[in-house]
């Protein structure tokens, strides 16, 4: 394990595997070095390039310096891209997807990006009145982390009450989702008003924009719209796949698309 030092001072915790071109994977909410798809992503990618796995600030060993905002987290990523050597492929997944574009909208060095269904809510925008934020915010301050998670995972995403019910009777699973339920506020904060941002349209990074064949309509009609607005995107859909997407089926596309 290495560390890189944000601009505020938060240290970032990272691996890096393989050999070749670096290439960064943003974690989506709740995932980590050690939880979550980053780890078999990186197992295969690591064949064909260098890859950077980290642990998003708040999350593993990393800091977490107060207040949290979200262009802290670009810095962050701005760090490990000069760790890299100055220039780096860019993946991101679920909210990670969203956080990737937005170092890349800032001009940083991402030669390349690839998303994988980030959660825009572009046909239901009472998201944006409902202030995911605060909520998480009350519910973690109040020391309910398991309502945290319960919340996010029902009253933002959509997961079917009884998979959350099933989460929770894996006690190793729900321990670790409650151990980083103080940064879904972060996540929250990410999707903003849960709308392709506008200002996407800026985004000059070469892009591959993903969804599943059997993902949720809402995740599909996510990548679309993204699609439509930024101006430098191929869209790409990987059958069988639903949100939870295998590594054995994306790290394919992902190396197609980056020695392209």
């Amino acid at each position: 394990m290495s560390h890189v030092t944000s601009k505020d001072g938060t240290r970032i915790a990272y691996e890096r595997h393989g050999s070749g071109p670096p290439v960064i994977l943003i974690d989506g909410a709740m995932c980590s070095r050690a939880f979550g798809p980053s780890c078999k992503i990186a197992e295969l990618l690591k064949q064909h390039f260098t890859v950077y796995v980290y642990d998003r600030r708040g999350r593993g060993d990393s800091g977490d310096t107060q207040p949290y905002a979200k262009a802290r987290e670009v810095e962050d990523v701005e760090a490990l891209i000069q760790a890299a050597g100055g220039a780096a492929f860019g993946v991101g997944v679920s909210s990670g997807a969203a956080l990737a574009l937005e170092p890349a909208a800032s001009g940083l060095a991402l030669k390349k990006l690839a998303v994988y269904e980030p959660p825009f809510m572009v046909d239901d925008r009472s998201h944006a009145q409902l202030d995911h934020e605060g909520k998480l915010k009350a519910l973690v301050a109040a020391g309910q982390r398991g309502a945290a998670v319960k919340y996010f995972m029902r009253d933002m995403v959509k997961v079917p009450a009884p998979v959350v019910f099933m989460m929770q009777l894996m006690r190793g699973m729900w321990r670790k989702l409650q151990a980083v339920a103080h940064t879904l506020p972060y996540d929250a904060a990410i999707m903003g008003n849960w709308q392709v941002p506008a200002h996407l349209t800026g985004l000059r990074t070469p892009t591959l924009a993903m969804h599943g064949g059997k993902t949720d309509t809402r995740l599909k009609r996510s990548v679309e719209e993204l699609v439509k607005v930024l101006p430098n995107v191929r869209q790409q859909v990987l059958p069988g796949q639903t949100h939870n997407v295998a590594a054995a089926v994306l790290v394919p596309a992902l190396v197609a698309y980056f020695k392209e």
